[in-house]
């Protein structure tokens, strides 16, 4: 069942669970993440962001919409860290569902500005509209790696401020991830004081970019006070291609992707379940 981004984080928002949020970046990876969300019963939000939109093309794009609609789970596209308002028109074009307009790094008042401009054309097609206030660190140059050499956090002031001026669905906060992997020389630790204070003041739905090095016990506690989709990309990114190299080996016979891939989407959809188990996901798919 195709859907928007507000339809599934209003329900994970009532009922207090997180969203997983797979970035995809090939139609084997799309298949093995809708599957295993469809056998595990959880609302499935596809992120692609446009670096890997360029990588798949407008077509395949087409082929995950209508996939998405003879889904047993509710599943929703998503653009993901879009950068400008042109990308935005692009992918209501291309048929996304929800989008993110990231401006995190922008003065505050550009921030509001362009976030509501977004959020003001996207609502009259019926799309989500997520923003971002406050940075996510980042430890690499990938798609969706976007952020900063440091953590800025969100101010639960200006989200409250924000949220109002703006009018998005969702908002991404900065509670103390990093896209890609956490740096070594820094411990993972995210201030669950924080986000419950963020909680407490704004009542949309809350989402976490990062995570790949964070505890699992602190990232159950998150999606069980606020947060409601978090993002996830290079965990399953990892086992599929680990696994892939695991299988080619130095067997330079093995050349179809139907004798090389299968065991690669099995690998990538053990962490994607384990994903969806950690933040409460699995059998959500009967609220809707």
């Amino acid at each position: 069942m195709l859907t928007t981004g507000k339809a599934i984080l209003d329900v994970a928002n009532e009922h207090g669970f997180a969203v997983p949020a797979f970035n995809i970046s090939d139609w084997a990876m799309f298949k093995g993440i809708v599957e295993i969300s469809e056998e595990t019963d959880a609302p499935l939000i596809v992120a692609i962001h446009p670096d890997e939109v360029a990588h798949v093309g407008a077509e395949m794009i087409k082929g995950i919409v209508e996939r998405a609609h003879r889904s047993s789970v509710p599943v929703a596209i998503h653009w993901d860290h879009g950068a400008t308002y042109d990308q935005m028109l692009q992918a209501f074009q291309f048929g996304f569902t929800s989008v993110m307009l990231d401006a995190s790094t922008r003065p505050f008042d550009e921030n509001v500005a362009i976030s509501k401009k977004v959020a003001d054309s996207a609502h009259v097609l019926g799309v989500s509209v997520e923003a971002e206030l406050g940075t996510i660190g980042a430890n690499d140059s990938y798609a969706e790696s976007e952020g900063t050499d440091t953590i800025i956090y969100t101010d639960p002031d200006d989200a409250v401020t924000f949220v109002e001026r703006t009018g998005v669905d969702s908002l991404a906060v900065a509670i103390g991830t990093y896209h890609g992997f956490f740096p070594k020389n820094r411990k993972p630790e995210l201030k669950l004081d924080l986000l419950k204070e963020i909680k407490s003041r704004v009542r949309i739905p809350l989402v976490l970019h990062g995570g790949s090095n964070n505890p699992d016990d602190e990232i159950r506690e998150a999606a069980r006070i606020g947060i409601n989709k978090i993002n996830i990309s290079t965990d399953i990114k990892v086992a599929y291609h680990n696994k892939m190299r695991e299988v080619l080996g130095t067997d330079e016979r093995l050349r179809e992707p139907n004798a090389i891939q299968p065991e690669c989407i099995r690998a990538m959809q053990v962490v994607a379940a384990q994903k969806i188990e950690l933040f409460g996901a699995d059998g959500k798919g009967s609220l809707f």
